[in-house]
């Protein structure tokens, strides 16, 4: 996802339920990873309280905390039916990972069936580059390389991370790839591109493409036009009072605090 789900979109459940739409079971067991912003209790209540009112099993795994709470990580991973990753900085997500041997247990999980998703760093971080801005300005960076190509996330919403992608497709430093805006996602089977999908109306993705006109090298734009996603009413395990809703958060934030 270019950018939304449940830490922008909150009162938008389109791509989050889509997430869970994609999955074999009724009930998936779906793991959510902060590490890219060093695992913020915001966004560890804020998962919970909005995965916790659907029919699915919520975890969160917190690698800044693992010695209060310590695991197994390949087979906390390897359990779950999806993956999913928050946004923050990509450089630093992929350090942590390669430091705890994360990134080959999600080459396995990825390899046997896992639905891999994530929002910005969280996305980008499956493709062979993406577009950080970990140190500040937008520049390209080496990510897992599960993906073929690069991807750059929030291409409306962050207007100098376009232009860079652009440059740095253009001169080759990154192979081709795609922009998403906020609120788009790409879904792949294997290592194809199947679908496209939007949580808001006017958004779009893009396939972007180096090309050379008379022995200069520029880029190609294509607009590539997603399909507008709804809300999927059945996939909320029952209603819950907006009272309730603002209970667990807080619970589940204060749970976090004192881990």
């Amino acid at each position: 996802m270019g950018g939304g789900g449940f830490t922008a979109e909150p009162h938008n459940p389109a791509l989050d339920d889509f997430i869970l739409s994609l999955a074999p079971s009724l009930e998936p067991r779906i793991l959510f990873l902060p590490t890219a912003s060093g695992d913020p209790n915001g966004q560890i209540a804020a998962f919970r309280a909005t995965f916790g009112d659907r029919s699915c099993r919520p975890l969160h795994l917190s690698l800044f905390r693992l010695e209060q709470d310590p695991h197994d990580l390949r087979e906390l991973i390897l359990s779950q039916d999806i993956i999913y990753v928050g946004g923050g900085s990509m450089r630093n997500l992929l350090a942590i990972w390669r430091e705890h041997g994360i990134d080959a247990i999600m080459r396995e999980a990825w390899e046997t069936g896992v639905l891999l998703a994530g929002i910005s760093a969280g996305a980008m971080c499956w493709f062979a580059h993406g577009i950080t801005r970990s140190a500040g300005r937008p520049e390209p960076a080496p990510a897992l390389g599960f993906l073929p190509g690069s991807l750059s996330v929030h291409y409306d919403g962050d207007p100098i991370r376009r232009p860079a992608f652009l440059d740095a497709v253009a001169r080759g430093a990154i192979p081709d790839g795609y922009g998403a805006d906020d609120g788009v996602g790409l879904l792949f089977e294997d290592d194809q591109l199947v679908r496209i999908v939007a949580s808001v109306p006017g958004t779009q993705a893009y396939r972007v493409q180096r090309t050379t006109t008379d022995g200069a090298s520029t880029v190609l734009e294509t607009v590539l036009e997603p399909q507008l996603l709804a809300a999927v009413p059945s996939l909320r395990s029952r209603d819950v009072p907006e009272d309730i809703r603002e209970f667990r958060a807080e619970r589940y934030g204060a749970a976090a605090r004192r881990r």
